[in-house]
């Protein structure tokens, strides 16, 4: 049975997350509560969100701005603008932040490279530029235990591999057509790659660059992955289909399929229990970059019970999302009004 196949035979079924977890490691009765705590405002066109390590900063790079914001939310949550070099091409597309190194990344589309800043709350201090070597540079991923960054080239068709310490690039991945999200698997020796245009999820030894297995869905646009601690499963948003796939990350194969409202962008597993999904809503009938007809949303699956616990309305194209290190704060940026919604996070027994 081809993979589309069983992908249509599992679309009317819940998302079987539930095979790679102890599902009784789970309190039954818990359910999780999210209160809204504020919409602030913050520069054109907000591509992605972060939360830093310590929990008092959302950072957000804008994709038609010069730089990106950092709201302080442990104060009045007003949004600072850092710039880097060559902000006047704007471009900011994604972010990471590495605890261990102190530093945050931010990657700009626009001239293939990558900043790096130190952080140190409440500042950002520019520390150097890393040129990827790519077209159209978006997602940026991190291995701790090989100490490289992955850089995914959207136009160019290729991932950087990137040593730390040097900032060289130490290989380049060839994927299919538009690679965007990316995860480190297997201690660092494997890379997922997920193609936008190409509609493959592909997967790369790191040390040799080359491909070990694909997953190939007709129409497929690949967006965003999340891992569950183990490493032993995957989620992945599929904008076309409207659907985020559960992948069985030793076999290979989608084991599983949950619908979702139209053009889910960014995905977050709390607990290896909560998956929240933003959906960026229907597009423009004009043009897919102006506003949508429709506002969008942010759904919260539980993976235990596999069904849907709660859906919260967005506002104009609802892209970025993240969930706190600790686990108690929600946030997502709203692309075409600014902005950018805060929740909090509690867990309740009943």
């Amino acid at each position: 049975m081809n993979v589309l196949l069983k992908i249509q035979k599992f679309a009317a079924l819940a998302c079987m997350a539930f095979v790679f977890c102890d599902a009784s490691s789970f309190a039954a009765e818990e359910t999780l509560v999210l209160q809204k705590e504020g919409t602030y405002c913050c520069g054109r066109q907000p591509k992605q969100v972060l939360f830093s390590p310590d929990c008092k900063c959302i950072v957000l790079p804008l994709l038609d701005g010069e730089g990106f914001h950092v709201l302080d939310i442990t104060k009045d949550k007003t949004a600072e603008l850092v710039s880097p070099p060559r902000a006047k091409e704007l471009g900011f597309a994604e972010g990471l932040f590495i605890e261990e190194k102190n530093a945050f990344f931010v990657s700009q589309m626009t001239s293939g490279y990558i900043y790096e800043y130190e952080y140190c709350y409440p500042n950002f201090t520019y520390k150097r530029e890393i040129p990827t070597g790519g077209t159209w540079s978006k997602f940026i991923a991190w291995s701790g235990e090989k100490q490289l960054l992955a850089v995914s080239n959207w136009v160019s068709n290729d991932v950087s591999l990137i040593d730390y310490d040097s900032g060289t690039v130490v290989r380049k991945l060839t994927t299919a057509a538009a690679p965007r999200g990316l995860a480190f698997v297997n201690g660092g020796k494997e890379i997922i790659v997920l193609c936008f245009d190409g509609g493959e999820i592909q997967k790369f030894d790191t040390a040799t660059g080359k491909p070990l297995d694909s997953i190939c869905i007709e129409n497929a646009a690949m967006r965003h992955i999340a891992v569950n601690t183990a490493e032993t499963a995957a989620y992945i948003s599929d904008m076309y289909h409207a659907c985020v796939y559960t992948v069985d990350l030793t076999a290979f194969n989608v084991t599983g399929t949950w619908k979702v409202f139209n053009n889910p962008n960014t995905i977050a597993l709390r607990n290896d229990r909560w998956l929240f999904v933003s959906c960026r809503g229907p597009n423009n009938k004009e043009d897919y970059t102006k506003r949508s007809p429709v506002n969008g949303r942010v759904l919260v699956f539980d993976t235990v019970s596999g069904t849907l616990h709660e859906t919260l309305c967005g506002g104009n194209q609802p892209t970025g999302l993240a969930l706190s290190p600790d686990g108690t704060w929600l946030c997502f940026s709203n692309f075409q009004d600014a902005n950018v919604e805060l929740y909090s996070i509690a867990l309740s027994r009943h």
